[in-house]
């Protein structure tokens, strides 16, 4: 991975971005890189002012009265977190007060690693099924199947389980054994007994199709920047060097770390500034800029986006797309450019995760409540076979001239069939996997890209000159 070269920093830097009201979706922590120095204006506002007296003798009131004359007695420290909690939540939908448990689970989020099975899992008219087992876990050596249900964890049915009840379930400490039992098809259940593992979540996913690399990342983890590397190296392996382009997948991908979006974008890019942050009275805290070495090598990359795609994604796709370094395909993005700092309170078990800065793409846009516009507008679409003729061809017409080879164009008509504008769709419509017309698109305009760079192959056919004579009447 290149060096990120720092300005100032903020500690514990998160992006988030929730998804309808109330809801919090996984936040994200920084620390400061070695040698990054601290701005003065950061350290200014640390030193905050003092409290209004009459305000804080308000909340006092209050605070006595639930406490001598509440219908039932409540704790104080109860009282006093859920303060805490409402000064948080009426400043903004991303600040709020983290308690243990949430505390937990989000260093859990950011690191990408926990102790578990290995398994990507849904929920299915009640029952949680597999997606997929994660490569190397105790799942996948167990024999896990894509499409298996889990009906039973331990001894509790999972009929009616959320997907959180079910994974802090199967979740638990490296070396503790879990039981479940898996319906594979219309087989009885069977039981197996696992032992957990330390899981890396797959932050990103790769695959090629045709000559072009399609790289799906999912959230901004510490194992994303990794995974990106890995996908890019195994691309290029696997083509030979001959890669079109890459079709880097932002949609319905939430954020996650700062560290992260700012190198998955310096892959991309040989200089320039990636981001830059601006906390109170407008004041610059923070740039990140690229180092030399784009491990792409130049070639070309679509973005997709959409609605989903916030806060670190459209950091990377901001950058790319000032810098001229890819274009974005889709719809437009979530519009999240606030940047939350998780502070760890005094106890080390809670945290106080608050707005502190807005984020800057490098032409200095702020996309806060606006998002990110793609280049090229494309609504998903499904495709959908279209009853047609097919049309008649030259091949078609009796006793036409064969090609150069001698070969007869009744024989290539009848070994050739025309293909109808319903054949692409329903060969789409017979794939397995859900036809998706974003990605097809993008793959489809890497491919005409190579196309064109391709030189023309010199195969003109040598013409003799012949010497017409025109009929002369008598």
């Amino acid at each position: 991975m290149k060096r990120i070269l720092l300005g100032a920093t903020l500690p514990f830097l998160a992006f988030v971005a929730p998804f309808g009201a109330g809801a919090t979706s996984p936040s994200a922590t920084e620390t400061p890189a070695a040698g990054a120095v601290t701005s003065a204006a950061a350290g200014q506002r640390a030193a905050a002012d003092p409290i209004d007296a009459e305000a804080m003798n308000l909340l006092q009131q209050v605070l006595d009265r639930v406490r001598s004359q509440y219908v039932d007695t409540v704790p104080d420290e109860k009282i006093i977190e859920a303060a805490v909690k409402g000064i948080l939540t009426s400043l903004d939908p991303h600040s709020s007060y983290l308690d243990t448990s949430s505390y937990a689970d989000i260093r859990v989020q950011t690191s990408g690693e926990f102790g578990g099975l290995g398994i990507e899992i849904t929920v299915e008219d009640g029952l949680v099924k597999v997606v997929s087992p994660i490569d190397d876990t105790p799942a996948s050596r167990a024999g896990i199947k894509p499409g298996d249900l889990i009906v039973k964890i331990g001894d509790e049915a999972v009929q009616g389980m959320t997907i959180k009840d079910a994974v802090e379930r199967m979740r638990g400490p490296v070396g503790t054994p879990v039981t479940i039992s898996v319906r594979r098809g219309e087989d009885e259940p069977f039981p197996l007994t696992l032992e957990r593992a330390v899981v890396r979540s797959q932050a990103v996913k790769y695959e090629t199709e045709g000559n072009v690399g399609y790289i799906r990342i999912t959230s901004f983890t510490e194992q994303t920047q990794s995974g990106l590397e890995k996908a890019l190296a195994e691309i290029e392996r696997k083509l030979d060097g001959r890669v079109a382009g890459y079709v880097v997948d932002l949609r319905n991908n939430p954020g996650g770390l700062l560290m992260q979006a700012v190198s998955v974008a310096d892959s991309f890019l040989d200089s320039g500034t990636i981001v830059s942050t601006r906390g109170r009275g407008d004041v610059e805290t923070q740039r990140f800029e690229a180092a030399p070495g784009d491990l792409t090598g130049g070639r070309p990359v679509i973005v997709l986006v959409n609605g989903g795609s916030a806060s670190a994604s459209e950091i990377v796709a901001g950058a790319l797309q000032d810098h001229g370094r890819a274009v974005l395909l889709g719809t437009q993005s979530f519009g999240k450019g606030s940047v939350q700092t998780i502070m760890p309170l005094i106890s080390g078990k809670h945290a106080v995760k608050m707005t502190t800065a807005r984020y800057y793409t490098p032409s200095g846009r702020s996309i806060q409540a606006v998002g990110i516009t793609p280049d090229i507008s494309v609504e998903q679409a499904k495709l959908e076979p279209v009853e047609q003729t097919a049309a008649r061809r030259e091949a078609d017409l009796p006793g036409a001239l064969g090609g150069k080879n001698g070969e007869r164009a009744a024989d290539h008509a009848a070994e050739h069939p025309a293909d109808g504008p319903e054949t692409a769709a329903t060969a789409v419509a017979a794939t397995e996997k859900p036809f998706d017309y974003q990605r097809a698109r993008a793959v489809d305009l890497l491919t005409g890209m190579a196309a064109f760079r391709q030189p023309v192959m010199q195969t003109t056919p040598q013409f003799v000159e012949q010497k017409l004579t025109e009929p002369t009447g008598s």
